[in-house]
């Protein structure tokens, strides 16, 4: 798999800006990429240095729409912390 393929979107929440002081960010991954290959995906896509991946998988929640329901589709999390030496993602930094 390609990095842009595995790095599919980030993650801008409330919740996933508290960590840039941190320098950890939030990302949404292809559901079949590993730790291993998110790390180097974001290190090549970003050219920084990564200390460590934790991954979740999000569950779709039950949505209705009248009498219609349905479920919004389930994906992958994954959260990167890079090293202190590391510099920071210049995407994040025009966020806060």
């Amino acid at each position: 798999m390609l990095a842009q393929d595995i790095i599919v979107r980030p993650v801008v929440t409330e919740k996933g800006m508290s960590g840039i002081a941190a320098k950890k960010y939030t990302f949404e991954v292809a559901k079949a990429a590993n730790k291993i290959e998110i790390a180097k995906a974001v290190e090549e896509l970003f050219k920084v240095k990564v200390a460590k991946v934790n991954t979740v998988n999000v569950r779709g929640k039950l949505r209705r729409q009248g009498r219609y329901q349905g479920y919004t589709r389930s994906w992958k999390k994954a959260y990167v912390t890079l090293t202190e030496d590391s510099k920071s993602i210049e995407f994040f930094e025009g966020m806060m």
